[in-house]
């Protein structure tokens, strides 16, 4: 599939770039990580949370509101499942990745959506960006093969697991976490998830 870069005009119904934001102790932190063989999510990490960097993000990312951060490592190269908040999330890529959106508005009333909406996009390293709320997404995947770090910013307890047991019916049964409704690919195998992603799993081929 064309990948385009993350400056491309297409990439303005998804998200933002945000060169302004301050990451450079952020990104020096994440040297630390670990980038295994498959792919790890950690929510929120305190030493990355103490940062100044942190109380920018905090501020111009998400107008003060408590967040948290962490990080999504490894190798990937298949959409697998898209997920969506009910707020941003920002990303920030320690090294180049590729990104695989789509629109929540594409979700139909049965809760499918064709996998040949996504669209891939390149992200460089060092580069901050807002995904909207809308945006469908999931693990960023390789832009080369050594695999990925990227740093994931959102509000305090997204991904969280849930407090409550949500209702079998309609979105709700799409409700995976705090904050995450998500839909999965058959061929991902994910435990629970509701399997609406019809069509191709898409793959990115570093």
């Amino acid at each position: 599939m064309e990948i385009k870069k993350v400056t491309d005009s297409a990439f303005s119904r998804y998200g933002k770039v945000m060169n302004n934001l301050p990451v450079s102790k952020l990104l020096k932190e994440m040297e630390h990580t670990p980038l295994p063989d498959d792919v790890i999510y950690v929510p929120s990490v305190e030493s990355m949370e103490i940062l100044a960097d942190a109380e920018e993000v905090k501020n111009q990312g998400f107008g003060g509101i408590p967040i948290q951060i962490g990080y999504c490592n490894g190798k990937n190269t298949k959409l697998n499942a898209v997920e969506y908040h009910r707020s941003s999330e920002i990303d920030i890529a320690v090294t180049d990745l590729i990104l695989l959106l789509g629109a929540q508005q594409d979700i139909q009333e049965d809760d499918t959506y064709d996998t040949g909406k996504i669209e891939a996009f390149f992200v460089p390293a060092g580069t901050a960006v807002e995904l909207y709320a809308t945006t469908l997404h999931y693990a960023p995947c390789n832009a080369n093969p050594e695999g990925f770090r990227c740093i994931v910013v959102l509000p305090k307890g997204t991904n969280e697991a849930l407090p409550f047991q949500p209702k079998m019916e309609g979105e709700d049964r799409l409700l995976t976490a705090v904050n995450k409704w998500l839909l999965a690919h058959e061929e991902a195998g994910i435990e629970g998830a509701v399997v609406g992603l019809q069509g191709e799993n898409i793959e990115v081929l570093s």
